[in-house]
Parts: structure tokens; C-alpha cells; sequence
């Protein structure tokens, strides 16, 4: 998403808890042109979402966008066995607080210069449910209805919010659950892939690009009119 931003024109913010993963994704925003500023901070917390804001301000004299991609896996938690444990909380914390915090510190600068964009990452586990999956589905649906609140209460103000709702993304994550898949199943991971790929209807899995694409849609002025929407983008993998 950096990469697609920075490509369309955007100067491009990057926040994580660890520098050296903002100094690698920077890099390859400057490799190709983009420039980038890193700031290294927890998103749930408010002094340091601040910060961001302020250091973002100062190098490039506004906020014009807002992307929330944070993440909290949490896919593999049985209700009853794991509830007590706080990983639901924790889930929260970070995938529907983290991002609405950092949506409150940019929002307010959004409204002052006379509107913006906010797009949340959410997961096709909200529409495709599964077992286990419950701390992180629940987090990823709580943001979608979040956005939708947002969407009515900053639109007058001319900022806009919505949701991009990806599927599967092909890359690391996606090839290690088709060989855990293939190797429980006695087949091989070309064989998942194929299944994968024939229940979508664009028989194709989408790449990280394909995802951002989406995102930088949104953020654009080519969206304009468009506020208060969760867009699915898995290949029509769930319609």
C-alpha cells in the first residue's frame, strides 16, 4: 500500500512499533522515487498516535489520508478455551482501538484543513466465518460498523471513511497455509492453489498490489462520492 500510495503521487507516513521494518519498507518507497517519513510508535496510545500526527504535519504541512492497517492475528483461539486468556481484548486493542486512535488524532487535523480520506483494512473473515477465528473476525466486523459511524459523523466535515475487505493475498502467508493444507491432506500445495483459485471467480489469487490498489482508489479524488462502504477485493472468491 505504501508503495502503490507513493507511486500515485502521495507522500507517504509510515508507522510501526519497530524502526528497522520502517527503514526497509522506506527504502523501497525511495528506491522508487517516493518520499517517506518513518515514525516508530504503539498505536494505542494516544500520546504517540499524536506524535505521528505532529511529525507528519511538520515535514509535509498536512494529512490528506489515513490508512489503518494494523493487525492482531488471533485466528487460532477457541471461545471457550481462550476468552479469559485476553487475546479478544488484545485483539481489540490493536485491530478496532489502535486504529480508531490514530483515526482521532488525524480526524481532527482532516476536518481543520477541509476534509480527507480514511480507509481501514479489514479481512474477509467478517464475511467468510470461521471457527477459532473469533478475537480477530470480531475486531475486523466492530471496524467495518466503525466505519460506517464515521463515515456519518465526519462527512459533513468533508472527510470520508470506508473499508477495503481483502481475501486471500498470494505471498508468504498465503503459500505456508496451502503446505500446512497439503501436507494434513496427503496432496500438494499446487493442488490447494488450484482449489483456491477455482472458487474465485476471477480465477486468479489477488497480490498486495492488487489489495492496494483498492486502497489508493479510495483515497483518491476519483472516489470522491464515496463514503460509508466496505469494498470486498478477493478475486470473487465470496460474493
Amino acid at each position: 500500500m505504501a508503495l502503490e500510495l507513493a507511486d500515485h503521487g502521495a507522500e507517504v507516513v509510515l508507522v510501526a512499533r519497530r524502526q528497522e521494518r520502517l527503514d526497509a519498507v522506506a527504502g523501497e518507497v525511495s528506491a522508487q522515487g517516493g518520499a517517506a517519513l518513518t515514525v516508530a510508535a504503539d498505536i494505542t496510545r494516544q500520546d504517540e498516535c499524536r506524535e505521528v500526527v505532529r511529525r507528519a504535519i511538520d515535514r509535509f504541512g498536512r494529512v490528506d489520508v489515513l490508512v489503518n492497517n494494523a493487525y492482531f492475528g488471533a485466528t487460532t483461539h477457541p471461545f471457550l478455551d481462550t476468552f479469559t486468556s485476553g487475546v479478544w481484548q488484545d485483539a481489540m486493542a490493536v485491530n478496532l482501538f489502535g486504529s480508531l486512535t490514530m483515526t482521532h488524532a488525524a480526524a481532527g487535523e482532516m476536518v481543520a484543513s477541509g476534509g480527507g480520506s480514511i480507509v481501514m483494512v479489514a479481512s474477509m473473515a467478517i464475511r467468510d466465518i470461521q471457527p477459532n477465528q473469533g478475537p480477530y473476525a470480531t475486531s475486523k466486523a466492530a471496524l467495518v460498523a466503525a466505519t460506517k459511524t464515521l463515515a456519518r459523523e465526519l462527512g459533513p466535515s468533508g472527510v470520508r471513511v470506508n473499508a477495503v475487505v481483502p481475501g486471500y493475498i498470494a505471498g508468504p502467508a498465503v503459500d505456508a497455509w496451502m503446505a500446512r493444507s497439503a501436507a494434513n491432506r496427503g496432496i500438494s500445495p499446487a493442488e490447494v492453489e488450484q482449489e483456491l483459485v477455482e472458487r474465485m471467480a476471477l480465477r486468479f489469487v489477488p497480490s498486495d498490489r492488487d489489495i492496494a490498489g483498492s486502497v489508493v482508489w479510495l483515497a483518491s479524488e476519483l472516489a470522491r462520492p464515496v463514503t460509508g462502504i466496505a469494498v470486498d477485493v478477493n478475486g470473487g472468491y465470496f460474493i
